[in-house]
């Protein structure tokens, strides 16, 4: 979505959607109460209140306009609030990137999974016009324009799958370690299951379609070529993990979900809930409230959300 945005003045949150993916979050919005007052780019400016939205990339929690009469008076306004700023531009690119260039480096280095997401202090600020800004000292990720990058590995998983695992894991902020059980649904053909391997952690992978053999091979992978949606949770040992990155419908997934938290047999969980068509809305409601629910659109994410569940301790 596009047009230019108007004065802030009375903007209390912007919402910045991945690319793509403007409607899911425009009508997230909508069904929070949460109006638009404009597009700029993929940043949605409202006037209300900053609020969770699991399609929103990033969130600016206090975003203020600021006059940029000249290229030195906007770094100046910027400097004088705060020193590290990460730009969103969505227009006015020559001289936003001359604005960017009086202001500190952000060193928006790939990590090295498991490395722990950045801890320093980052803002947001965009250009809405040659001569106004936009900018909010605080927003909800430590990444530019929350998009996290990693140092990917393009010779061990079959598929690139793995990197949305890891963003899921670098944003809760905890991942298997090792020695810890996993129970991988819908593996095959066995990203997840590398990535988790690759942690030390000891992994079952449940799928009816074989594995990449090479990721079979691996010592602490044991393949269980069925239905993950056969398994019985109390027929099964407990494990600390339990993934899925099944191919279902949204409210298929939510059942097996149920079942597992109902049933005490998983610490930890961590899926994907991929939507086929229409975004289904009140499903992802539904996942939201589970009690300790993280539900969250990645940079590595399609038309899916990540569910998250840690057990606190």
């Amino acid at each position: 979505m596009s047009g230019s945005a108007p004065p802030a003045d009375g903007i209390g949150a912007a919402y910045l959607a991945a690319e793509g993916f403007e409607a899911p979050l425009a009508e997230e919005l909508r069904r929070a109460g949460r109006r638009i007052a404009a597009w700029h780019g993929r940043l949605a400016l409202s006037p209300e209140p900053p609020a969770p939205m699991a399609w929103a990339l990033d969130t600016w929690t206090a975003p203020r306009e600021l006059p940029a009469p000249s290229v030195k008076a906007a770094a100046d306004a910027l400097r004088a609030i705060q020193r590290n700023w990460a730009l969103y531009a969505a227009g006015q690119h020559r001289r936003a990137a001359l604005i960017a260039e009086r202001l500190p480096p952000v060193k928006a280095r790939p990590l090295a999974f498991p490395e722990p997401a950045p801890a320093g202090h980052l803002g947001a600020w965009t250009l809405l016009a040659p001569d106004r800004l936009l900018a909010s000292p605080t927003k909800t990720s430590p990444f530019v324009n929350g998009e996290v990058r990693f140092l990917e590995d393009r010779a061990g998983p079959p598929s690139r799958a793995y990197l949305k695992l890891w963003e899921a894991l670098t944003r809760a902020g905890r991942w298997p370690l090792p020695g810890e059980t996993c129970l991988d649904l819908g593996a095959a053909p066995g990203g997840w299951s590398w990535a988790l391997a690759r942690l030390g952690a000891r992994v079952t992978a449940v799928d009816k379609a074989p594995l990449d053999p090479a990721i079979a091979a691996l010592p602490t992978v044991e393949t269980r070529q069925e239905s993950a949606f056969g398994l019985d949770p109390l027929s099964l040992p407990p494990v600390d993990w339990l993934f899925s990155d099944v191919i279902c419908y949204p409210a298929r997934l939510l059942a097996l979900v149920r079942r597992w938290l109902e049933a005490g047999r998983a610490r930890h969980l961590v899926c994907t809930v991929k939507f086929q068509g229409e975004t289904d809305h009140d499903i992802a409601a539904e996942f939201a409230a589970i009690p300790g629910a993280l539900l969250f659109h990645g940079a590595h994410n399609r038309h899916e959300l990540m569910f998250v569940r840690l057990e606190p301790g």
